[in-house]
């Protein structure tokens, strides 16, 4: 096969896409795309409606989807409980401008599931969690420092994004991953307000995963030199457990943000945590000053109806269980299929599975975690990668770029089964067209 055939053939497969991709590069200055994940050689699918774990495109194209919503859908698509409740809800109205009860119940759900939410704060997604959580911690500590780890994502925010054009975070300190002594160091000139942690690792939820000692460590030193410990859990609350992944390493944070599956599949946000610090949102007698909290689609009431429609499936754990079983499946079959083309790489993770291309320091006992710690291998790979969510793409998976492959309780065996033929027989073709090598 050509190294060109594979475009060429996706493109005659996908006819409308193209004729839609035309116009979007006319609209959309990010060659077509409306998020940068999406920006793919010669273009991603244009999809027309979804279902359980499939979607369909314009052209009639069947996917398995490992993307998911970016996350957001752990319950797969359309789930008939949170489409009840949604379509309920509109003809109650959409936005009321005042305080309702599905915003009460949506957040005690929340409280009942992460004992760690003394108080609740909603908004449009996750993101703006984070940056109320920093402007939280600056006026509770007095001190206005940021702590963040390489490779964290906590937005595109200034003090939140990894440094990039047009970023200006004088105030934030960027220090390497699973370093006890370094955090210590830092925190111990106690000029820092707030420490902030990516859920279970860097990049969608462990591409490069904590050290789980090193993780559990921070608490302590946090509140030793007075700064506020926040837990981003935005892509693992309520996907790792109801608790969230801090539930599942058993470690308390003062403050936890929240996006992605609290919502139910609609945009939304959360912040959450000691009662305390969260009352700095409440108004006070002048002269005392408090944070206003503002946001025009904060826990507007059909959001509020699908985060209580969701909230509720999620709190027995039996989803993410479902979601967890089946990403063990992948890794099982999906390593098998990479071992017998002798590829060097393989898939790790838990209900969000990563692929690993390149050198095997050693094989872990855990197929969590990756076979080497080298974040800089971690990181490696990305034109490979691309070039096979290509070639996934055009055998109906879709992934993002073949980085991540993110699970819902909606997936089936039958569902992993066509996905690990769709990747054998990837790679025998970008084997055979050079763009593949075996070990």
């Amino acid at each position: 096969m050509a190294v060109e055939s594979i475009v060429e053939e996706y493109e005659r497969a996908h006819p409308g896409s193209q004729r839609l991709h035309e116009r979007a590069v006319k609209a959309f200055a990010a060659n077509g795309a409306s998020h940068f994940i999406r920006i793919l050689d010669p273009f991603r699918p244009y999809i027309t409606h979804a279902k359980g774990s499939r979607k369909w495109d314009v052209d009639g194209n069947e996917y398995i989807d490992y993307v998911m919503g970016h996350g957001a859908m752990i319950l797969g698509h359309s789930h008939p409980v949170v489409v009840q409740a949604v379509q309920e809800q509109m003809t109650k109205g959409v936005h009321y401008g005042e305080n309702h009860e599905p915003e009460v119940e949506w957040a005690e759900l929340m409280q009942g599931m992460m004992p760690s939410l003394e108080r609740v704060e909603f908004f449009p997604c996750g993101q703006e969690a984070n940056m109320m959580a920093v402007r939280l911690a600056r006026v509770f500590t007095g001190r206005r420092k940021i702590l963040r780890f390489a490779e964290n994502f906590h937005g595109w925010a200034d003090e939140l994004v990894l440094p990039t054009l047009g970023v200006v975070a004088d105030a934030v300190k960027v220090i390497p991953g699973n370093d006890l002594d370094i955090v210590e160091k830092e925190l111990a000139t106690k000029e820092y307000a707030i420490v902030l942690v990516e859920g279970g690792g860097a990049h969608m939820g462990g591409q490069i995963p904590w050290d789980t000692d090193f993780v559990r460590a921070i608490p302590g030193l946090a509140h030793k030199y007075g700064t506020v410990l926040v837990i981003d859990e935005v892509v693992t609350g309520f996907r790792d457990a109801p608790g969230g992944w801090q539930s599942t390493i058993g470690i308390t944070p003062d403050l936890t943000t929240l996006g992605k599956t609290i919502g139910g599949g609609l945009g939304a946000g959360a912040i959450g945590g000691r009662a305390d610090i969260m009352d700095i949102l409440k108004p006070k007698v002048p002269p005392q000053q408090w944070l206003i909290h503002t946001g025009t689609w904060n826990a507007n009431p059909l959001t509020s109806a699908a985060g209580v429609a969701a909230c509720k499936l999620y709190r027995d754990g039996e989803v993410q269980k479902r979601a967890n079983q089946l990403g063990a499946y992948l890794r099982k079959k999906g390593n098998e299929t990479l071992k017998e083309r002798g590829i060097n790489g393989r898939l790790y993770g838990r209900s969000i599975v990563h692929l690993y291309l390149g050198p095997i320091d050693y094989e872990p006992s855990d197929d969590t975690l990756p076979p080497t710690k080298d974040v800089g291998k971690l990181m490696g790979g990305g034109p490979t990668k691309t070039r096979l969510g290509l070639h996934l793409l055009h055998r109906g998976v879709a992934t993002m770029v073949a980085r991540l492959f993110i699970f819902s309780s909606a997936h089936t065996e039958e569902d992993v089964d066509q996905t690990v033929q769709a990747l054998g027989d990837s790679c025998d073709a970008m084997i055979a067209e050079g763009t593949l090598s075996k070990a």
